[in-house]
C-alpha cells in the first residue's frame, strides 16, 4: 500500500513537472517592439514655395510657418498667402489660414476659409482648396461663394480650370446677376461692410 502510494505521489510529481515544462516551453515569446524612425522634421519661418512648367510661373505661397518632414518633402503650412498665375496675364490672389504640400505631386490642399481675389475683380470663397498640379485645376469646396460685378454664384463646390477661363460649379449651384446682391456678397466674403440699402 506504501509503495501504491508512493507510486501514484510520484506519478502525479512526475505528471506536475510534464506539465510545468510543457507550459513553460509553449508561452509564445514576446513580440518585439521595433522603434518607429524618427521622423524627421524641419521648420521654417516666412518661406516661399513656387512651381514653374516650362519657363512659366504656375504659383508661389508664403506661409508664416512652414514644417518640412524631410524624408517625403511633404509640408504643413500656417498663415498662407500665394497667388496663381494664368497663361494669359490674370492673377489670383488667395489666403489661407492653413494647409499641405505634397512633396511627390507638388498638389497643394488648404483650408480654413479661403479668399480668392482675382485681378479681373472676382472674389471667391469656400471652406477648401485643393490645387491638382499635373492638371492646373483649382478646387474649391464647402460654402462656396463668388462673386464679379453684378453676378454672384453660390455651390457646394467649384472647379476652375484652363487658365480660370473654364469655370464648373457643383451642388446645389445657383447664379444670379444683381448688382446690391453681389455687392454685399463681396462685402461679406472679404470682411468690409456692405453699402447695400436695408
Amino acid at each position: 500500500m506504501i509503495n501504491r502510494a508512493k507510486l501514484l505521489t510520484g506519478a502525479a510529481v512526475a505528471a506536475s513537472a510534464a506539465l510545468v515544462v510543457w507550459a513553460v516551453s509553449t508561452v509564445p515569446e514576446a513580440p518585439q517592439v521595433v522603434p518607429e524612425p524618427e521622423r524627421k522634421v524641419m521648420s521654417y519661418e516666412g518661406n516661399t514655395l513656387s512651381e514653374e512648367k516650362n519657363g512659366r510661373k504656375l504659383w508661389d505661397l508664403t506661409s508664416e510657418n512652414i514644417e518640412v518632414d524631410v524624408d517625403t518633402q511633404d509640408m504643413k503650412l500656417t498663415g498662407i498667402t500665394g497667388h496663381f498665375y494664368a497663361e494669359d496675364g490674370k492673377t489670383a490672389e488667395l489666403k489661407a489660414k492653413s494647409g499641405v504640400y505634397n512633396g511627390r505631386s507638388k498638389d497643394v490642399k488648404l483650408n480654413d476659409d479661403i479668399i480668392i481675389t482675382y485681378s479681373d475683380g472676382a472674389v471667391l470663397t469656400g471652406k477648401e482648396m485643393e490645387w491638382k498640379n499635373e492638371a492646373e485645376l483649382l478646387i474649391v469646396s464647402g460654402d462656396v461663394k463668388a462673386t464679379k460685378g453684378d453676378a454672384l454664384l453660390t455651390a457646394d463646390k467649384l472647379e476652375a480650370s484652363e487658365s480660370f477661363n473654364k469655370i464648373k460649379a457643383m451642388g446645389h449651384a445657383h447664379i444670379e446677376r444683381d448688382a446690391e446682391k453681389a455687392k454685399a456678397m463681396a462685402a461679406q466674403q472679404t470682411g468690409g461692410k456692405s453699402d447695400e440699402k436695408k
